[in-house]
């Protein structure tokens, strides 16, 4: 039962988060208010504080709140960290919109 619980709140966190990909173009984000309060809370300070300057989160990013697949996401992070890949690479591959 707990975990049934912990997954709904999850999906209603996630679900309030998300924003249509139409509207996200359309949307201009100011910084602060609740979405950057929950993201601050779940991916921490660096995380918070660049969805504040505009950055979107990375798929990855969001599959760090679902139990075991986090450490799936971290050690594939860790692995990528240590290839030597900087976030420089990353907005080249992805867009500046993600970093």
């Amino acid at each position: 039962m707990k975990k049934v619980l912990t997954v709904c709140c999850i999906a209603m966190i996630l679900t309030t988060l998300a924003i249509a990909p139409a509207e996200a173009r359309n949307t201009s984000r100011t910084p602060g208010g609740v979405p950057a309060f929950l993201i601050g809370c779940c991916w921490g300070l660096r995380v918070g504080t660049e969805w504040n300057e505009g950055a979107d989160l990375h798929w990855r990013e969001w599959f760090r709140i679902i139990p075991y697949v986090n450490l799936v996401i971290g050690i594939w992070d860790g692995v990528e960290c240590y290839g030597g890949i900087t976030a420089h690479d990353w907005a080249a591959q992805n867009g500046a919109n993600w970093y």
